[in-house]
């Protein structure tokens, strides 16, 4: 009698809260870039134009509006509640997307490289990015916004184990 493989299960460590935060400042700029269009579209566009241009001076500034409350109010703490990820004694699992959902399992044996990034946004919300690089087709797997020192300790056991498990096969 052959035993059933373990159920594939979410990762059990949620991002940082801050991610949230960061989430929305970038929904902000977003919401701002638009505006800004918007606003050039509502100015240089005349009212008195033929043909959808009426109905589109209405539409932009709605669906600027409808960006703005998806962007800030309702994306980050969508993407806060389904986004995970855990380090076990074999694998790293990532699990992401609010609209798509992607489950990665990245073995220990297979890591070549682990970097831990800062972009600006990250660095004024003490966030880290950590990048697991492998030698499959699929590149690297990240774990997004860590608070900066959970992601250096994450990184340097992963670059440890990955280390003693190429050792052990030599």
């Amino acid at each position: 009698m052959t035993t059933a493989p373990a159920p594939v299960r979410e990762p059990a460590w949620q991002l940082s809260r801050s991610a949230i935060g960061l989430w929305v400042t970038e929904g902000a700029i977003s919401t701002v870039s638009l505006g800004l269009a918007a606003g050039a579209f509502l100015l240089f566009v005349p009212a008195s134009a033929g043909g959808p241009v009426p109905l589109l001076r209405w539409l932009v500034p709605i669906g600027v509006v409808v960006h703005a409350v998806v962007a800030l109010a309702i994306r980050p703490h969508i993407r806060f509640h389904v986004h995970r990820w855990e380090v076990t004694a074999d694998a790293v699992y990532t699990l992401t997307g609010w609209l798509t959902r992607t489950w990665t399992l990245v073995p220990i044996s297979r890591i070549q490289t682990v970097d831990v990034t800062r972009g600006v946004l990250q660095q004024l919300f003490g966030l880290s990015t950590v990048a697991v690089l492998t030698a499959s087709s699929q590149g690297t797997v990240r774990i997004w916004h860590l608070e900066a020192d959970v992601a250096q300790r994450v990184a340097d056991d992963l670059a440890h184990r990955a280390e003693q498990v190429r050792d052990q096969a030599t």
